[in-house]
């Protein structure tokens, strides 16, 4: 009966020794083990391994292996090592346990810096020719350990001059790194499997898994890093794809959640470098079957990327899906250091994502990113930030300004805020007022906390007064223009080289008539800048307003071989060809621009693909007609209850037409860009008498937007091709009544009167028009003609001088059909 219960207990003890190692309770397995050599003698060397084994581990769980604590562990771990040397001695091998006792050492001597004893004593332990088998978990780890532990030395100890010497140590050394990594998996798999079953066993009736404690030792960690950081040092980016590939479609384990979240980022980043991109291989998650190789993910319904932007998007949202999973939302002070961790991982993936998507062109998934980025990101400005800017890229201006404001809120002290509100408000929202409003907070800003940015405040409270100009009346239109020209004179003296003042400086210059100084401020922006688009564009402008158009043209082709495909320069270029040459060669260009429309635009309007610009310096032809789509105050009260009636009486003529009409699918924008082209090929039939191809194309552009005004007007210009004087009354009138301000209708309006007999209502349309324009020719010379039908010779006279001396200045386009720029 003593018998069978000693026995019973010793089987019991070693039951407990084996659990407690797995556990990592290491001073329940020194006192198990103390008690064992007390208990039986015959097993001693055991005893001694597992007291060696529990006391360097416990040390080296306090002190980890680094080369900071290489001094303390050479005097703490002088304990574990004399009963380790026992466990390894010639008895040690008779009991069995001498080949983990050398593994151990190993391990010891890696942490007290003694690389070239480690590398013995695995070579003692015959490590390389461990047969791959399945292991116990504690041995599975001291295993996979002692792999990393023979890599990091060899990384320490040199290989001799040989350089054959040297590339062979670099292969061995990544082999031991991808062993040890691929047995972290493993070991990681295996935790939190016995995990799942010890809890199964117990019972449990909790929805949520179980929590899982371990963690990989700071070793295994390395070997995990190191395996592919070792292949981009040897400049095999394909290589380290391959290894991130293989960590990755690894089962997931909470062990390594964090490892796992690093290594998305890591994987994202070297796709997004493009060092992969020319020779990219989807990825094939084929691996051979091993005892020591990590469980994959594997199914047949597995989405596999076929490309690098896919791979990128996939592991980054993965990221994500991660990151926003681990969350903090408590703000109570106790879980601060937590929140501040989970918010930097978070906030690194999306700026990650922010770089792929911008790349790819996929900013509606950016957007909806952010949208779930919020929940986390109380008074967090960058994330705040960065949601604002991917709404302005899918087009939710409004949205934009609103967030835009928080991140004023958040950041007081930053102008820079305050300038990207400035730039949302007058490059897409038409609010000319409210930019100029929050660039002159900027500039306060700027006095307050400067940031360098004083020289940008002046040119967009610049910027703002000159947009200003354009949607008020003429009489305070002169103020702006002087405002306006006194805040680009100021940030040229601020920044006397840039480019971006001189442009605009030349450019309010041009509007306010004085080409020559207008020339040289230009000129200067080119020799600062030369390959700005938006600049070449003026310059070809101010060449034509001093009727160089042959000069002016040159210029447009030049640029154009540098921007092929800005619809901007071509749109130029059609209008001097129509000046020099007729309509044979500007009808050329007209169809190559509908030819590039189709390239540009089609795949965004037949697809959920967002819009995005193809060149962040080439904008759309639709900006041309912005001053003619102003709301300049008129001062005749008369005229605006006109338009009040004249709206209801063109809406009511063209809701027949449209009462099927429904938006063409995709973004707007690129629709309105056809229009134009097609609303340009028009302009260039009539002038060849091809009045069949000119109604076609205002049929085309009819159907995309019926209720322009652009439109309603090249229908009144066929019209009075045709001498269909009722006709073209009708649609210059409809035209107004929905943009009162725009001069091309009202100066048709007002010929077609003439050629009516209303010599009075073609007088006042006129003088209506150059009201709002008064630096207009062809409104003065209409003017003129009206005036000498109505017997008013000198009158006319006037007028039509101040034609010839307005059209010594004006360019073959309005100046202000230069889009903005902002870089």
């Amino acid at each position: 009966m003593t018998t069978r219960s000693t026995k019973y207990n010793a089987i019991k003890m070693d039951i407990d020794i084996e659990k407690y190692r797995e556990e990592q309770n290491w001073l329940k397995v020194i006192q198990l083990a103390e008690h064992l050599k007390e208990r039986s003698p015959n097993s001693e060397y055991l005893a001694n391994f597992l007291i060696g084994e529990g006391k360097l581990e416990k040390y080296l769980e306090e002190w980890p292996p680094i080369e900071a604590n290489i001094h303390r562990a050479k005097i703490g771990l002088m304990e574990a090592k004399q009963f380790l040397e026992l466990a390894s001695s010639s008895e040690g091998i008779k009991a069995e346990v001498a080949l983990d006792s050398f593994l151990l050492l190993g391990k010891l001597y890696y942490a007290c810096g003694q690389y070239t004893d480690s590398l013995n004593s695995f070579k003692s332990a015959d490590l390389d020719a461990l047969s791959e088998k399945k292991l116990p978990l504690r041995s599975l780890r001291t295993v996979a350990e002692s792999f990393a532990i023979k890599a990091l030395c060899n990384v320490k100890v040199s290989a001799g001059p040989s350089k054959f010497k040297k590339a062979e140590r670099e292969v061995e050394t990544l082999h031991y790194f991808e062993v040890a990594s691929d047995l972290a998996l493993l070991y990681a798999q295996e935790v939190e499997k016995q995990q799942y079953t010890s809890i199964s066993s117990t019972g449990t009736h909790s929805p949520q898994p179980p929590a899982i404690h371990k963690t990989l030792s700071p070793i295994l960690e390395q070997a995990l890093h190191e395996a592919p950081l070792m292949l981009l040092r040897q400049g095999k980016p394909f290589a380290a794809l391959e290894r991130y590939r293989i960590i990755l479609s690894a089962v997931e384990a909470q062990t390594v959640h964090t490892i796992r979240l690093k290594f998305l980022c890591q994987l994202a980043e070297l796709i997004l470098r493009g060092t992969v991109c020319d020779d990219y291989k989807p990825p094939t998650m084929t691996m051979k079957d091993s005892a020591w190789k990590p469980k994959q993910y594997s199914s047949l319904n597995q989405f596999v990327p076929r490309n690098e932007c896919e791979e990128s998007l996939l592991v980054l949202l993965v990221a994500e899906a991660m990151a926003v999973r681990h969350t903090v939302l408590s703000q109570s002070v106790e879980f601060k250091e937590a929140r501040l961790n989970a918010y930097r991982d978070a906030t690194f993936v999306y700026d990650l994502l922010t770089l792929a998507t911008a790349r790819w062109g996929q900013f509606a998934l950016l957007q909806e990113s952010f949208e779930r980025a919020m929940k986390f990101s109380f008074e967090e400005s960058h994330v705040w930030r960065q949601h604002a800017l991917s709404l302005i890229t899918t087009g939710r201006y409004v949205d934009a300004l609103g967030i835009f404001k928080e991140v004023i809120r958040l950041e007081p002290n930053q102008s820079v805020n305050c300038l990207l509100v400035a730039r949302l408000c007058y490059e897409h929202l038409d609010l000319p007022f409210e930019g100029t409003d929050f660039s002159m907070e900027a500039k306060k800003i700027e006095f307050s906390h400067s940031t360098g940015l004083l020289g940008r405040c002046y040119l967009y409270i610049g910027i703002g007064h000159q947009l200003q100009a354009k949607n008020t009346s003429v009489k305070k239109e002169e103020q702006f223009n002087e405002n306006a020209l006194k805040s680009f004179i100021s940030a040229l003296e601020i920044e006397p080289h840039d480019h971006l003042s001189e442009y605009y400086l030349g450019l309010q210059l041009a509007i306010m008539g004085r080409i020559t100084e207008a020339l040289a401020h230009v000129q200067t922006a080119l020799d600062l800048r030369y390959e700005s688009s938006s600049t070449l564009h003026l310059l070809a402008l101010l060449l034509s307003a001093n009727s160089q158009h042959v000069d002016a043209l040159d210029v447009v082709e030049a640029a154009l071989l540098e921007y092929p495909d800005c619809l901007n320069l071509m749109y130029v270029k059609a209008y001097l060809e129509l000046h020099l040459n007729g309509g044979e060669k500007a009808l050329i260009t007209g169809k190559q621009m509908l030819e590039l429309w189709k390239n540009l635009y089609e795949g965004q309007i037949s697809s959920d693909v967002p819009e995005c610009d193809r060149k962040s310096d080439t904008r759309s032809v639709f900006q041309l007609y912005t001053s003619e789509m102003s709301d300049k105050d008129s001062s005749s009260l008369q005229a605006h209850s006109m338009a009040a009636s004249r709206v209801e009486h063109a809406l009511s003529e063209v809701a027949s037409s449209i009462s099927s009409f429904s938006p063409r699918p995709g973004p707007q924008r690129a629709w309105k860009l056809q229009m134009e082209v097609w609303l340009l090929l028009a302009e260039i039939y009539l002038t060849l008498d091809e009045p069949a191809y000119v109604q076609q194309c205002i049929q085309e552009a009819t159907q995309i937007f019926p209720l322009s005004h652009h439109v309603i007007h090249m229908r009144g210009l066929l019209h009075m091709y045709k001498k269909e004087w009722a006709e073209a009354k009708l649609c210059f009138q409809n035209a107004v009544a929905i943009n009162p301000q725009h001069i091309k209708s009202l100066q048709q309006l007002g010929l077609v009167y003439h050629y009516m007999g209303s010599q009075g209502l073609a007088e006042s349309t006129l003088r209506e028009a150059a009201k709002i324009d008064p630096k207009n020719h062809i409104t003065w010379y209409n003017l003129g003609k009206v005036l000498e039908a109505l017997g008013e010779y000198e009158d006319a006279s006037n007028c039509m001088a101040t034609a010839l001396n307005v059209e010594t200045t004006s360019p073959i386009l309005p100046f202000t059909s230069v889009p903005l720029c902002f870089e």
